[in-house]
């Protein structure tokens, strides 16, 4: 590929569509393919993630298939969305990983054992208490989730975190439709269960009074009583 000279300010990438970004990545444009990953590294590390559940292959999955991506952008014919295509690009490698350490693996094989450790789901707040109950909150989807079957989680992932269409799912991960829809109502009703099971344990904690509450509160208490007691 041809070197581009021609530069844009960081702030007018925003501006541009995926299919003018490809364009100048086609042509060597190292500013665009930078764009083009902060458009898409969430989406694709979620999808790595979701197959792999481990994170730091989840990452080494990411890396090379922007690396493919990069060398093979020029295969890219505007037929589908740039995502679809990356999506598919990460699921290969994920897939061929998994074949690579064992050869008996399908995409629509489900370990009911197999467990892992994080998904990385986005966390915001305008403020800190905001966002510590966010965070929180975010640990215990996460922990959820990932008591998923593989299979489960993917499709979990791709339908309910990253919202593609069902068909979409189906298409990515070569199964029926219908498939996808049975394996997102049961990832569901295993994540339902595991969120119902930890605020159960939960409960015998919520609404705590101790430490400095409840400190503070004694000593009022007992100012008060010691005022009564000069009265009487």
């Amino acid at each position: 590929m041809k070197k581009n000279q021609t530069r844009i300010a960081d702030a007018d990438w925003t501006k541009l569509a995926d299919v003018d970004i490809i364009a100048r990545v086609a042509t060597g444009d190292a500013g665009a393919f930078a764009e083009l990953m902060r458009r898409y590294n969430r989406k694709l590390y979620r999808t790595a993630r979701a197959m792999t559940g481990d994170n730091g292959e989840a990452e080494d999955i990411v890396q090379e298939a922007w690396t493919r991506a990069y060398a093979h952008i020029a295969d890219f014919r505007n037929e589908s969305a740039i995502s679809t295509w990356l999506v598919r690009i990460v699921l290969n490698e994920a897939l061929g990983r998994k074949r690579r350490t064992r050869p008996t693996v399908e995409l629509d094989e489900t370990n009911e054992h197999q467990m892992s450790s994080v998904i990385m789901l986005p966390s915001c707040g305008a403020n800190p208490e905001s966002s510590m109950s966010r965070t929180q909150v975010r640990h215990l989807l996460e922990r959820a989730i990932d008591t998923l079957p593989p299979d489960f989680r993917t499709v979990f992932v791709l339908r309910s975190v990253e919202e593609m269409r069902g068909a979409e799912v189906a298409q990515q991960l070569g199964i029926p439709e219908a498939t996808v829809k049975t394996r997102l109502h049961r990832a569901r009703a295993l994540i339902r269960q595991e969120l119902e099971k930890n605020f159960l344990i939960a409960l015998s904690d919520v609404f705590p009074f101790d430490g400095a509450r409840c400190k503070e509160l004694s000593n009022r208490v007992m100012a008060r009583i010691g005022l009564l007691q000069d009265k009487s």
